[in-house]
C-alpha cells in the first residue's frame, strides 16, 4: 500500500463566517483586534465569546458601547443527530442581541439559523455556517464589510392592494383619524 492509502480520512470542519460592519469602523476602528480573512481553530468544548474585555473574550471589540462580554458562541451536535449547530446567547445586561427578526434579552439564548444578520447598537453581523464533520472543533473566518449588511432603503411595503387598486400608501390620511363605521349605516 501507498502513504496515500493509508493516510487518514481527512475530515471537513464546521466553519462560521461573520462579516462585521459598523458605520464608525473607519474613524474608530473597533475591530482593529479581529483578525480578518484567516480561518482560526476554536475548541468544540469553548464557547466562542465576543465583547470588550480581552481577559475573557476571544474576539475583541474595542468600543466602550460594547459590554465586557457581548456575546457568546456554543458548538453543539443535536440530539440523535449528526448535524452540528451554534447556540447564541446574550450577554449584556444593557444592550438587547437581534437575530434576524428575534430580540434577545440578557441570557436568553437561540438557535443561530444557518444565515443570519446579527445586531446590537450600531453593530450589524452577517453570520453564515459552512457544514462540517469534526467533533474536536469548528473554525471562525471574519471578514469585514465596507458597507452596511442591512441596508436601510425607501422599498414599498407589501401591504395588501384594496379591491379599489389604490393604495393607502400613496394618500397619507393628512391627520385624519379611522372612523369606525356600522356596515347597516350608509
Amino acid at each position: 500500500m501507498t502513504s496515500f492509502e493509508e493516510a487518514e480520512t481527512e475530515e471537513t470542519v464546521t466553519c462560521l463566517h461573520m462579516t462585521f460592519y459598523h458605520p464608525c469602523q473607519e474613524d474608530k476602528r473597533m475591530f482593529r483586534c479581529l483578525n480578518f480573512c484567516k480561518r482560526e481553530q476554536v475548541r468544540a468544548d469553548e464557547m466562542a465569546k465576543f465583547g470588550r474585555d480581552s481577559n475573557i473574550c476571544r474576539y475583541n471589540l474595542l468600543d466602550t458601547r460594547v459590554s465586557r462580554i457581548q456575546f457568546a458562541l456554543q458548538f453543539y451536535r443535536k440530539l440523535n443527530s449528526s448535524e452540528f449547530c451554534f447556540e447564541i446567547k446574550n450577554m449584556s445586561k444593557k444592550t438587547k442581541l437581534i437575530v434576524d427578526q428575534t430580540e434577545l434579552g440578557y441570557l436568553n439564548k437561540i438557535d443561530l439559523p444557518w444565515k443570519c444578520i446579527i445586531c446590537f447598537g450600531d453593530y450589524q453581523i452577517l453570520a453564515e455556517t459552512q457544514e462540517g464533520e469534526s467533533v474536536d472543533y469548528f473554525e471562525t473566518y471574519l471578514h469585514l464589510a465596507e458597507v452596511p449588511i442591512i441596508q436601510e432603503r425607501c422599498l414599498p411595503s407589501l401591504q395588501p392592494v384594496p379591491e379599489n387598486g389604490i393604495s393607502p400608501t400613496f394618500f397619507p390620511s393628512q391627520g385624519k383619524s379611522p372612523i369606525e363605521i356600522d356596515e347597516n349605516e350608509s
